[in-house]
């Protein structure tokens, strides 16, 4: 798991194109709003939702093998009672990075996916760490 500043930094520096499952098309929701703070910053995001066909004219994607494009880092806002089957999608499209954001977990699927060698960061907000840098 990755839990150094530097770390977190340089990952946010690297990443160009981000997943983010759980988007909602809502724009009170946290999804919706870090999804247009990325946007904002320089970010080509992917939404995927299976129950959401576009956010704002932008294609929503089911799931993360729908996606056309190399993704960097997978942002997740889904309980983690689904986390073992975006940890198993994310295994398979050789995913590097797994961001889990607040209060997101799911001990098991963490592990599965470190043991894949995929670096995951947890409990931390994507939009508080691009402030922060």
């Amino acid at each position: 798991m990755i839990s150094s500043n530097e770390s977190i930094k340089s990952i946010l520096k690297l990443a160009k194109t981000i997943a983010l499952v759980g988007y909602s098309d809502q724009p009170t929701r946290p999804s919706y709003q870090i999804g247009q703070f990325l946007r904002e910053k320089g970010y080509v995001v992917y939404p995927v939702n299976p129950t959401i066909s576009e956010i704002d004219g932008q294609r929503c994607y089911s799931s993360l093998s729908e996606i056309p494009k190399a993704i960097d880092l997978v942002n997740v806002f889904r309980r983690g009672e689904y986390l073992p089957e975006i940890v198993e999608e994310c295994i398979k499209l050789k995913i590097k990075i797994i961001w889990l954001q607040l209060g997101i977990f799911n001990e098991q699927a963490q592990q599965k996916a470190i043991d894949a060698g995929i670096q995951v960061i947890v409990n931390r907000c994507i939009r508080t760490e691009l402030m922060r840098s």
